[in-house]
C-alpha cells in the first residue's frame, strides 16, 4: 500500500480513517467488522484504510502505535482525532460525529455571528431547513429563538435527553416555557414568579430576571425549582457577555446561597 496516496494524499480531498491492525490481535478482529460496515454506511462522509501494523512497521512506527487496534482520523495530511482499543459501536459513531470536518459548521458559525438581524436570522433559517441532519445548526436557532418564540424553540429540541451534548439548552428552553405558562400559587415566590412570567411575555428582560431572583430568595424551590431553573436559563441562554448577565448573575449567585 502506499500510505502517502491512500491515506496523506486523499485526506486533502476527504476524511480518511485509518484502521490500525493485525491477524494476530483479538481485539482488532472485533473492531474490524464494526468500523468496516460504518465505513460502508457513511461512505459519501470518510474513506477507510486498514493498514497492518505486520506488513506496514515503518509506517505503524512513524505514528506510534504501542498498541493495537488503534484508529486515527486524517484530514489535510494530518491526523486530527484517535482512539485505542475496540470500542463499541455507538461509542465509534459519536467519536466520529464529533471529530470529522464539516465545512458546514464553519458556515454555521458565520451565519450564527449573523443572526442578530431578521436578514440574518432568515438566512439561517434557510440553512438549518437545507441541513436538517446538522444538530448544531438546529440547536444553534432554537436557541435563538428561546426568548421571542419559545413554543417553536421548545418544539425544535424535542427528542433531546439529558447526556445529549445539547441537553443543557434543551432544559434551558424548556425551563422558559414552563416560566411563561406559570400563574402563580398564591405564595409571595409565587407572585413574583408570576410577575416574572408577564414580563416575560412582554420581552421584558430585565424585568423578568429581577422577579425571578426576587422569586429566588423567597423560595428557590418552588414549582420544581423554577425559580432556580429559570434564572440559570437566562444568564445561559443569554450569554457571559450580555449586560443582563454581567448585571444581575452576582445577584442571583447571592440569592441562591
Amino acid at each position: 500500500m502506499d500510505f502517502n496516496t491512500a491515506v496523506l494524499e486523499r485526506s486533502h480531498q476527504r476524511p480518511v480513517v485509518v484502521d490500525f491492525w493485525a491477524p494476530w490481535c483479538g481485539p482488532c478482529r472485533t473492531l474490524g467488522p464494526t468500523i468496516e460496515k460504518l465505513a460502508a454506511e457513511q461512505a459519501d462522509k470518510w474513506d477507510l484504510v486498514k493498514l497492518n501494523t505486520e506488513e506496514e512497521p515503518m509506517v505503524a512506527q512513524e505514528y506510534q502505535i504501542k498498541s493495537i487496534p488503534n484508529v486515527k482520523l486524517f484530514h489535510k495530511g494530518e491526523v486530527i482525532a484517535e482512539f485505542a482499543g475496540a470500542q463499541a459501536r455507538s461509542m465509534i459513531e459519536k467519536w466520529l460525529l464529533e471529530h470529522l470536518p464539516d465545512e458546514r459548521k464553519e458556515d454555521l458559525q458565520s451565519l450564527l455571528a449573523e443572526a442578530g438581524s431578521m436578514e440574518g436570522l432568515a438566512r439561517l433559517e434557510t440553512f438549518v431547513a437545507a441541513n436538517p441532519d446538522l444538530v448544531e445548526a438546529k440547536m444553534g436557532l432554537a436557541k435563538l429563538l428561546a426568548f421571542s418564540d419559545t413554543e417553536r424553540a421548545v418544539v425544535m429540541v424535542e427528542g433531546i435527553k439529558e447526556g445529549h451534548e445539547h441537553a443543557d439548552t434543551a432544559a434551558d428552553i424548556r425551563a422558559l416555557a414552563s416560566l411563561l405558562a406559570y400563574e402563580g400559587d398564591g405564595s409571595p415566590a409565587g407572585e413574583a414568579l408570576a410577575l416574572a412570567s408577564t414580563a416575560l411575555q412582554a420581552a421584558d428582560q430585565e424585568q423578568a430576571i429581577q422577579q425571578i431572583i426576587a422569586a429566588v430568595t423567597i423560595d428557590k424551590t418552588l414549582a420544581k425549582d423554577l425559580p432556580r431553573r429559570s434564572a440559570i436559563a437566562f444568564f445561559r441562554l443569554l450569554g457571559h457577555a450580555h449586560p443582563l448577565t454581567k448585571n444581575y448573575r452576582w445577584r442571583f449567585d447571592m440569592a441562591l446561597y
